[in-house]
């Protein structure tokens, strides 16, 4: 794969909820995102990215900036208002894949990409065992093989620090750090060549929150997945990503290396957040 070619491109993303008015259609600076006339909610407007092979691209704002939405409409739980997004991988990058078909969605899902969300309920099914949990993510991919599966599960726990012996065990008898481990292994479990994280570490302990990031650091490095990680936390963004981008209100007001953004931002929401990490 050309590591200088993106592999995952958005163009002008929006995800509107309400129908708008003229006023909230050409003012783009909006208070919350919320039209203060028709009470429409843009929570994601105009948001253009680019996603390279291996790197980590970091997603920081505020609750209610829109950074979530972005994540969860690129993995087809939210639709999309408008925009144009491409994955190399699929059909060539020739294809909005926010057009694409159920079916097709699917596929991506379930071979070129990954979630782990902030709450474990909705990416694990809490009464089912951990090993059931990854292997349902193997099924939806078409393996059919249970000696295989059986194999995959127990190395994907290891590889995560859970005992083999508690793959049995159900997620909701875990700690929130171990549920979420459990949420990694299975998003990973196709080896997708894209991962989405957000806000992995939003209640967790400080030194739980260090060994989960520890572990997707090591799983970027050693498998090569390009990962987009959603955060309010800039501490947790500039320990992981190579780049950044800032919203607010739906918007990116900011976008650059993360050392750059760190160093010298340029935009007053940005240069808030950078004096309230020092």
């Amino acid at each position: 794969m050309n590591k200088k070619m993106p592999i995952l491109t958005g163009r002008n993303i929006t995800v509107r909820f309400g129908e708008g008015c003229p006023y909230c259609m050409t003012h783009t600076e909006l208070e919350k995102g919320r039209c203060p006339f028709c009470h429409t909610i843009w929570a994601v407007r105009d948001v253009s990215f680019n996603l390279y092979p291996g790197e980590i691209l970091g997603i920081v704002g505020e609750s209610g900036s829109g950074k979530s939405t972005l994540l969860k409409t690129l993995y087809f739980d939210v639709p999309a208002t408008a925009g144009d997004v491409r994955l190399t991988l699929y059909h060539e990058g020739k294809d909005n894949i926010l057009h694409c078909s159920t079916q097709n969605q699917r596929y991506l899902r379930n071979h070129l990409m990954g979630m782990v969300y902030q709450n474990p309920m909705l990416g694990l099914r809490m009464d089912l065992s951990s090993g059931a949990n990854i292997a349902e993510k193997l099924i939806a991919a078409g393996n059919r093989n249970a000696g295989q599966m059986m194999k995959r599960c127990q190395g994907l726990l290891q590889h995560v620090e859970i005992p083999v012996e508690r793959m049995k065990d159900a997620p909701k008898v875990f700690s929130g750090g171990m549920q979420q481990r459990v949420q990694i292994s299975k998003a990973i479990a196709n080896n997708p060549p894209i991962l989405f994280l957000d806000e992995v570490t939003t209640g967790l302990d400080l030194s739980v929150q260090a060994k989960v990031l520890d572990l997707i650091r090591t799983i970027q490095q050693e498998l090569g997945i390009a990962m987009m990680i959603v955060s309010h936390d800039l501490a947790v963004i500039r320990m992981m990503s190579d780049r950044t981008m800032v919203m607010l209100g739906g918007r990116v007001v900011e976008e650059g290396l993360t050392d750059q953004i760190l160093e010298d931002p340029l935009h007053e929401y940005t240069q808030t957040l950078v004096s309230s990490l020092l």
